[in-house]
């Protein structure tokens, strides 16, 4: 077996989907025997990679600032240095960074070139560099067709569709929380025993639906279900204000106490469990939609708005969630149809972690030639 050399770049490691992607990869990459390295600006998940034996690049690839150009030469000085078979970019402005300083290189010992496309990101020229690949990653059928829709001049055989995907092991079927956790969570939240729980995961964004969540959780008291809605997801620093702004709409709805802010959680599988139902309620389509794959895969019900990867994804394992997007109408009876008699989740796994491992890794393995695409 050849011993690859594969560096993965993104803007931190702080959290979400494209960070839990790229530690998963860094992972199966050291397992194999090959050799990882990410490069970020850092964060929480940083102790997690090193643990697990990648290497770490603390440089801020993905700062909106002039001076982020002065990475270009020393990312080209480096990867000549050390040789590197595949060079993988997962955001758009450390895409630039990267492809600035791969195109000076030399073709003939440069590394590979890959993107992934994580987002249905507004289409223009500063999109487009995620179009720069030698091989394009799509996370989904849906970015699949965005891709074709909105960068016709890029090549269907450059697109490869490899659907994100959830560890069976790591989010079991039918898994409920151990005791201790249990009664760690209930002394926490004592309202929340014996109730009905309905979750929002993702960070606090204006994207992620928390408007429409609180609205719900409102229009539901109002019905007279004795229900509680529990926000899971940390607050970046540049959305304090949009933070204080959902907690003065709770207030004002009189939630108090009824929607509770749980913050960033590293126990979201305990979370899902105890969950009647969890939500994504996003109001932009998302390219995927890992938390609704998380709780489906525990048996746990969801409930989404039928558009991007999300309406994918519950087209296939749970049609019974799909809800018009931003009709809070249908939503409310949706919901409330679920909580009365909620059909079962499949025990089949439809998007299985090993798939996407071995399908990014088979793409890594398939390159023995030289790069030659500018």
């Amino acid at each position: 077996m050849v011993r690859l050399s594969v560096v993965q770049v993104l803007p931190a490691l702080n959290g979400g989907g494209v960070e839990r992607g790229t530690l998963e990869i860094a992972r199966e990459l050291i397992q194999r025997g090959h050799r990882s390295v990410v490069i970020s600006a850092g964060g929480r998940l940083v102790p997690e990679l090193l643990r697990e034996g990648s290497e770490h690049l603390t440089w801020a690839l993905g700062v909106k600032s002039p001076w982020t150009l002065r990475w270009i030469l020393p990312l080209r000085r480096w990867l000549s240095e050390q040789r590197l078979d595949i060079l993988h970019v997962r955001s758009r402005l450390p895409a630039w960074i990267a492809w600035l300083a791969w195109r000076g290189m030399d073709a003939a010992t440069r590394p590979h070139f890959v993107t992934t496309v994580h987002g249905l990101y507004s289409a223009s020229r500063y999109s487009a560099i995620m179009t720069r690949g030698e091989r394009v990653i799509a996370v989904s059928e849906t970015t699949r067709v965005y891709l074709r829709r909105c960068y016709p001049k890029l090549a269907a055989d450059r697109i490869q569709v490899i659907q994100r995907g959830v560890e069976p092991a790591a989010f079991p079927y039918g898994y409920r929380p151990a005791s201790d956790w249990l009664a760690g969570w209930y002394a926490q939240y004592p309202q929340l025993r014996e109730a009905l729980v309905l979750t929002l995961p993702g960070r606090l964004s204006r994207l992620k639906g928390h408007e429409d969540f609180i609205e719900l959780i409102a229009r539901l008291r109002g019905q007279g279900l004795a229900i509680y809605g529990l926000i899971v997801g940390g607050i970046e620093p540049r959305r304090q204000r949009y933070a204080a702004d959902l907690q003065a709409r709770v207030q004002a709805r009189g939630l108090d106490g009824i929607v509770l802010f749980a913050g960033h959680r590293s126990d979201m599988r305990e979370i899902y469990a105890i969950s009647d139902l969890v939500l994504s309620l996003s109001a932009k389509p998302e390219s995927f939609g890992r938390t609704v794959l998380e709780a489906l895969s525990l048996g746990t019900p969801v409930a989404g708005y039928d558009h991007g990867g999300v309406g994918e994804i519950l087209r296939r394992i749970y049609p019974e969630g799909l809800v018009p997007a931003g009709n809070l109408e249908r939503l409310t009876e949706q919901v409330k149809a679920l909580l009365a008699h909620a059909p079962t989740v499949p025990p089949e796994p439809a998007y299985p972690l090993r798939r996407m491992l071995d399908e990014t890794l088979a793409l890594y393995e398939s390159w023995s030639r030289p790069a030659n695409v500018g």
